[in-house]
């Protein structure tokens, strides 16, 4: 096995276990339910994993096209974008789709649109959080961005004033 394979097989080896790891740590609201929600705190950490992402990317675009390469710190930023994106998606899943966005019953009206439209955009924040997995391609962090901007506001329970976009120095 030449080098090249073997650097290979360890950094494949390091990201499946890290994965795995972080996979099974799975942080949530409760179902009880407990009724204490804060919906703009939420908000505010789906854009702080969107930043996050989009560091991570940088950070692997950055690693990625040195002649040395850090393994170790490459493979480091690959599991930080992948846990982010996980968390992301776990708050649109456990929180707001589970606890928050509430059924509607068909036959239109303003509810019922509202609710359809709601559920769109946590699809696609859902989709674009996977494509953030998937590559690391920056325009899927823009389409995150601007679809959580979107989310936001289309629905009620967020305070307009209390939301801060999280920036990291690149």
């Amino acid at each position: 096995m030449n080098k090249y394979k073997k650097h290979s097989a360890v950094v494949a080896a390091t990201f499946l276990s890290g994965v795995l790891f972080l996979s099974s740590v799975v942080l949530s609201h409760c179902e009880i339910p407990c009724g204490i929600y804060d919906d703009t705190m939420r908000i505010n950490m789906m854009f702080e994993h969107i930043q996050t992402i989009e560091k991570s990317m940088r950070q692997i675009h950055e690693l990625s096209e040195g002649n040395d390469k850090n393994y170790n710190q490459l493979t480091r930023w690959i599991i930080n974008k992948e846990n982010h994106s996980d968390q992301l998606s776990d708050i649109v899943t456990q929180y707001f789709m589970k606890q928050r966005i509430a059924p509607v019953e068909t036959g239109g009206g303003k509810e019922y649109d509202a609710y359809i439209k709601q559920l769109t955009l946590l699809h696609k924040l859902m989709v674009y959080s996977m494509k953030c997995k998937q590559t690391t391609e920056l325009d899927n962090v823009t389409k995150l961005r601007e679809t959580l901007t979107q989310f936001k506001a289309e629905y009620p329970g967020v305070k307009e004033s209390s939301i801060t976009e999280h920036k990291h120095s690149h």
